[in-house]
């Protein structure tokens, strides 16, 4: 006798912690978001770029910094099993749109103004607003030097938040100056820090000497009076940087643009000089930043490449939807003008020759599709059709399929009611909706 092989118990798959799916209708508002973007980045002249996922590891290091929480703590890396290289999915855009700029000599002509939209990945503990992969959309100006396009990215900002309806957003702003004013600063502020030695925390003691000006950005609330009393980098800029500083906040000023200037705003990432900005809110708690940028003049330069000017934002877009949703602004949904209700499994060539000609002049129409023993009863068709969202039934019954005609009943709005039309009346038809809308 064969022994009887009992299969394993299957495994149910599910997704990776902090990588989300994301289903409709959410979906719906992403996509609602993504095509006002885009039509904003049209009005300012940005074009689109896509960079890949996965770069080579360095790209990251020397663009963000080695003593950044991105390099040491978050990053994706693997090993390349064909030639060995460190690869890692990219945790953020900025670098490589620039690693992408310097390939591609993209400002061999002048300045380039480009926009991207995509997923990145950080190794983080997942939290409402704070996911493993996250979508970003982002804005980089490339070889433009003045305040005026800093602005410019920033107005462009707050355009955005306008457009999609968020007025509980605020902008802060601060300048980190140049290279060599960061410095005095550094060791003024590294001097103050040693003498108040006890007083930091275990994270703050880390990066004393490797990134102090990270620990103004801390969250400790214990540690709070001593950052406000530390030296501020604002007193150490000089007459140039102060002037840039100047030219933002008075074209800002210029658009009624309302900001706070906060001297403790660092970012995170070490390519920023000079303008860097955030806009924040309180609806999200601890993940109150949705959008955030500065200038990095000498990326370029740190990749290998020419020196050349370059500012920049992106905002999560995670954060900016949970924003929608606790604002009460609800999904956007796409409206589907009509659902195609057919009593026949015959009558199908004959349907399908009707909602496709509407489809190609701009209607949205959703075919009723068989179960293999039928197409089901009109009362369960009509049930499918309203729970569809759409404004109207186009009912294919006997009469209709011999007579070449179709039946249309509004599905929202009693007072219309329904009419019966042949298949020349329906362009008339289409024509009359699409007016009204």
């Amino acid at each position: 006798m064969i022994d009887q092989v009992i299969p394993e118990k299957i495994t149910k798959l599910t997704a990776v912690k902090g990588m989300n799916d994301v289903l409709p209708p959410d979906s719906a508002t992403v996509e609602w978001l993504e095509s006002k973007v885009r039509v904003l980045m049209s009005r300012y002249a940005y074009r689109n770029i896509r960079t890949p996922i996965v770069e080579r590891t360095p790209l990251f290091i020397r663009g963000l910094g080695e003593v950044t929480d991105i390099v040491e703590k978050e990053m994706y890396c693997f090993e390349d099993r064909l030639n060995g290289d460190s690869l890692t999915l990219r945790p953020e855009a900025t670098a490589s749109v620039v690693r992408a700029a310097l390939e591609h000599n993209m400002l061999y002509d002048g300045g380039k103004r480009l926009y991207y939209m995509g997923p990145m990945f950080r190794h983080e503990r997942p939290q409402k607003g704070r996911y493993r992969q996250f979508d970003q959309i982002g804005a980089e100006a490339l070889g433009f030097s003045g305040a005026e396009v800093d602005a410019e990215l920033i107005l462009m900002v707050n355009a955005l938040w306008k457009e999609i309806g968020l007025m509980d957003v605020r902008l802060e702003l601060n300048s980190l100056g140049q290279p060599a004013e960061r410095l005095q600063h550094r060791k003024a502020l590294i001097g103050y820090l040693e003498k108040h030695h006890e007083l930091l925390d275990e994270d703050a003691r880390r990066r004393l000497y490797s990134n102090p000006l990270r620990i103004l950005d801390t969250k400790n609330p214990h540690m709070q009076s001593l950052v406000e009393a530390a030296p501020k980098l604002m007193d150490f800029l000089g007459e140039t940087s102060l002037a840039h500083f100047k030219t933002l906040t008075s074209i800002l000023d210029a658009n009624a643009v309302v900001y706070t200037i906060n001297p403790r705003l660092v970012r995170g990432m070490d390519y920023y000089n000079l303008t860097v900005f955030e806009f924040t809110t309180n609806r999200l708690g601890s993940q109150g930043t949705v959008c955030a940028g500065g200038r990095y003049d000498y990326l370029f330069e740190q990749l290998g490449g020419k020196p050349a000017p370059a500012v920049g934002w992106a905002l999560g877009v995670d954060r900016v939807l949970e924003l929608v949703k606790s604002a009460g602004l609800k999904n956007i949904e796409p409206i589907l003008d009509a659902y195609a209700i057919v009593t026949e499994v015959t009558a199908f060539p004959f349907v399908h020759k009707i909602i496709q000609g509407l489809r190609e002049v701009g209607l949205s129409v959703q075919m009723h599709t068989s179960a293999g023993d039928g197409v089901g009863s009109m009362k369960s068709q009509f049930k499918r059709a309203d729970n569809s969202g759409a404004r109207f039934a186009l009912i294919f019954g006997a009469d209709e399929i011999a007579n070449r005609q179709v039946t249309i009943k509004s599905l929202r709005d009693i007072s219309i009611g329904q009419q019966t039309l042949s298949c020349d009346q329906m362009k008339e038809w289409v024509a009359t909706l699409q007016s009204a809308d």
